[in-house]
């Protein structure tokens, strides 16, 4: 009989911040994964409302990250997590329930060193087709524009936070995780760094983000925003400035 190979331990690292209102769903979704991860680490920057009360409800690792930043926190957690995989998660993102499988199996291919899905960004009054088609485009639009050789040679593309990115912690390690001075575009740094290591895959699945950004925005201003700070950061423009283009508004 042949030897069954053990798959690999998955940790799902979620930054939170007075997420109080969008952690419990993401949570409840994390507790039917099949197969479940090997362990959900919650590391917390500072939340003053509900937050650390629902994670505990979940029964979720919590860390306190100081400094704070999604960065930060999410280097904090790595380095805590005792996984083989890490998969980076928004408080307000829901993934389907075979979220461990889809991982493992994109990683099995050795010659991919990171991945992410299709993020449909939707409300309680509304999808925004619209902005999540121009997010699920960017990927391969941004990567196209300003690294081609490196697109059509080696497979890179540009994810971002709300599409779920995941890696093997060597990987990680051996890149240096996130850079915890960016106060934006951590996410696509990262990707040019794993991007030197092998492909990224974006996996053809979809994952639920909250449209709240959005509501506030409104669609046509959030995509010319977006679009704006994906062509700058690829131009080189420093990602301190860039944060403007965000507000104050929680992520």
């Amino acid at each position: 009989m042949r030897n069954k190979v053990a798959a690999p331990s998955v940790s799902i690292i979620i930054p939170t911040l007075n997420e109080a209102g969008h952690l419990g769903r993401t949570l409840n979704q994390l507790e039917i994964l099949d197969p479940a991860a090997d362990e959900v680490i919650v590391v917390d920057g500072g939340s003053t409302d509900a937050t650390l009360a629902r994670a505990h409800v979940y029964g979720c690792r919590v860390i306190h990250s100081e400094p704070a930043g999604r960065a930060a926190q999410m280097n904090r957690g790595a380095a805590e997590a005792r996984g083989e995989i890490l998969c980076f998660l928004h408080a307000d993102t829901l993934v389907p329930s075979d979220l461990v499988q889809l991982v493992a199996v994109t990683l099995a291919d050795p010659a991919i060193s990171c991945g992410g899905f299709i993020a449909l960004m939707r409300g309680e009054r509304r999808t925004r087709w619209g902005v999540s088609l121009h997010n699920a485009l960017k990927t391969h639009y941004a990567a196209l524009l300003f690294r081609p050789h490196r697109y059509v040679l080696h497979g890179f593309r540009v994810l971002f936070g709300d599409q779920v990115m995941f890696c093997r912690r060597r990987d990680f390690e051996r890149c240096g995780g996130f850079d915890d001075a960016l106060p934006i575009m951590e996410d696509a740094d990262l990707c040019e760094r794993l991007g030197r290591l092998g492909r990224i895959r974006q996996v053809n699945r979809v994952v639920e983000s909250s449209d709240r950004r959005v509501a506030r925005w409104g669609s046509w201003k959030a995509t010319g925003i977006y679009l704006m700070i994906g062509l700058l950061w690829g131009l080189g423009v420093p990602a301190s400035e860039l944060k403007r283009f965000y507000g104050e508004i929680s992520d």
